[in-house]
This record gives structure tokens, sequence and C-alpha cells, in this order.
């Protein structure tokens, strides 16, 4: 399991590569709850979302030889465009491989930071299936999505900064789709803070980890559109890591329907006036729903992505 230390080394590491985002008290969303709930502004990150903190530090981790022969990953979005960012930034070449579910303007973004893209099927485990090819047929070098220590502490570093900025902070709400977020937030602040509860939340259609954690080990699960696209995709059969690690740390899971979904959309918009996908506005949308259970402060709420395409951004707070 990867541990504190392994979360603080990724902190130093990263430090100069990424932004330490601000933590915000919500006045609406803490009347509306009665208790004081802050949102991390993760969505302010240079490339749009958390992800850059794990592409950084499995980056900066990889030998010449390695960097040589250039990346490829699986994405259905965001961790594909940190991981182009990074290793631009580090002259590395990088190939990601997508399925058709990948919005069009996540695909033309990580075109824009000039890495090769693949669209392949209509599953994350399709896209996978292709980094994994190219990995053993082209000697690429594999950066996983999620399941890899370097990627799960990279993510684990928003924790640490949560705890530094509130370190009283008694619930905090996390994304939860392959996991390397969840699992990394989780794993830093149990330690720091062991009897702050910390609960996943995903979307209520082809929830692989809920499904895995609910069966007792990792299962596939259909993949669906959602307004919460960055959450798709599977777990892994092979899962290695972070599995074991929400099984462990993650005090609850919950599910969110697309009408919740995007209400958080609006709320983010209206009340707080920022922009976010709807895996970003999930905690939202989870606390109007009304969906977390003897609901204790202070709160924190991750606002994990800003990465959704304007037009559907204009429908969604429309109405």
């Amino acid at each position: 399991m990867i541990d504190l230390k392994d979360i603080e080394d990724a902190g130093k590491r990263i430090r100069n590569h990424i932004l330490a985002t601000p933590l915000t008290l919500s006045s609406s969303l803490s009347n509306i709850c009665a208790v004081p709930v802050h949102l991390k502004l993760e969505h302010h990150q240079t490339t749009g979302s958390f992800k850059l903190r794990g592409a950084f530090n499995a980056i900066l981790q990889l030998s010449q030889e390695e960097r040589d022969r250039g990346v490829v990953t699986a994405s259905t979005g965001n961790h594909g465009r940190a991981l182009s960012f990074a290793a631009n930034t580090c002259g590395v070449t990088a190939t990601i491989c997508m399925s058709n579910l990948v919005p069009e303007n996540k695909v033309s973004e990580i075109r824009r930071l000039g890495a090769e893209v693949r669209i392949v099927g209509r599953s994350q485990d399709d896209a996978q299936e292709e980094a994994e090819r190219l990995a053993s047929g082209e000697g690429l070098c594999l950066v996983p999505p999620f399941d890899h220590p370097a990627i799960i502490a990279g993510q684990g570093t928003l924790g640490l900064e949560i705890i530094k900025s509130l370190p009283d902070v008694a619930t905090v709400l996390i994304q939860l789709s392959g996991g390397g977020l969840a699992s990394g937030v989780a794993a830093a602040v149990k330690s720091l803070r062991p009897d702050a509860r910390v609960i996943g939340l995903t979307m209520d259609r082809g929830a692989a980890m809920k499904a895995s954690l609910d069966a007792g080990r990792p299962v596939e699960v259909e993949e669906f559109e959602s307004l919460a696209d960055s959450l798709g995709g599977g777990i892994g059969l092979a899962n290695k890591w972070t599995f074991a690690m929400c099984w462990d740390l993650l005090d609850d899971v919950i599910l969110l329907s697309e009408t919740e979904i995007a209400a958080g959309i609006q709320h983010a918009y209206a009340q707080e006036r920022e922009v976010v996908e709807g895996a970003g506005a999930i905690g939202i949308a989870a606390l109007l729903a009304n969906k977390v259970g003897d609901l204790q402060g202070p709160v924190v709420t991750v606002l994990s992505g800003r990465n959704i395409d304007m037009d559907l951004h204009r429908r969604v707070v429309s109405g």
C-alpha cells in the first residue's frame, strides 16, 4: 500500500510543476448543509484537472532509457491531457489511447499538446488493451491512468494540501473511478487525520469500483455515456493497487444519477461561479441531494476537473 512517505516524497518531487490549488468556503453549500463546506478548487490545476499530479510524479521518476522510448497510456481524457503536458514539458513523446466515448474537446486538446492519439473501441478497457499492445509490441513505457504507485502517490498530494489548509476536516468527498485519486487522497488524509471520513462518489451507471467493492473483487462492468465521463471505465481484473486501498480506506461509496450530477454543475456555475465538468461537480451533487448520511463538518469536496465541452455546459446550466 502507498503510505504517507510515498505521498510526501511525491509532493517534493512535483511541487515545481503543479499548482497548490485553493481551498475556499462555500457559503451557499454551508447554509444548505448546516455545516462548513469547503471547495478544493483542483479544476484550477494547469491542465484543468487533478491528473497532472500523478502524471508528473510518474514522468519524473522514469529513467533516461524509459524517457527515450516514449510513454503510452489509456485515458478517458484528463489523464491523457495531463500525461501529454508532463511528457511535453520533459521532452518525452506520448501516445494516448482512448475509446470513442471520450468527448471530442478532450481528444482535440491532447492532440494540441503534441501527443499521438489512438481511438480504439467503445470502452476504457479497449483503450487499455491497445496501450498494453503498444507497450509490449513497440517498447513504449506504459504509464497507467490509476493503478500505479507513482500515480496514486501523486494524486495523494491533493490530500496533503487539504489537511494543511483545514487540519480539522471531518469529511472528504472524493471522486471514485479507477481509484487512483480516491486511494491516494484517502491514504494521505487517514494518515494525518485518522478520524476523518473519506467518501467515494461516482455515477450510478457503469460504476466499476463500486461494483467491484460490492463483489469483493475486481469485476467488469458495461461502460455508458455520462455527464461524469471521466469517471467511466473499468478498474482492471488484474488490479494491483487501487482496489485493495479503496477497500481498506474508503468509509462509503455514494452513487449519483445524471439528473443529480447536472444539478451539481448548475449549482457550481450559478452559486460558486465555477465551470466544472460532471465528475468535478459530483461532490456538490451529493450534498444537494442529501445523500451523505450523518454529515459531519468541516466538509471538503473536491472540484476535480473543468474540461467539459462548453456547448454541453451551456445546455446543462440552461436546464
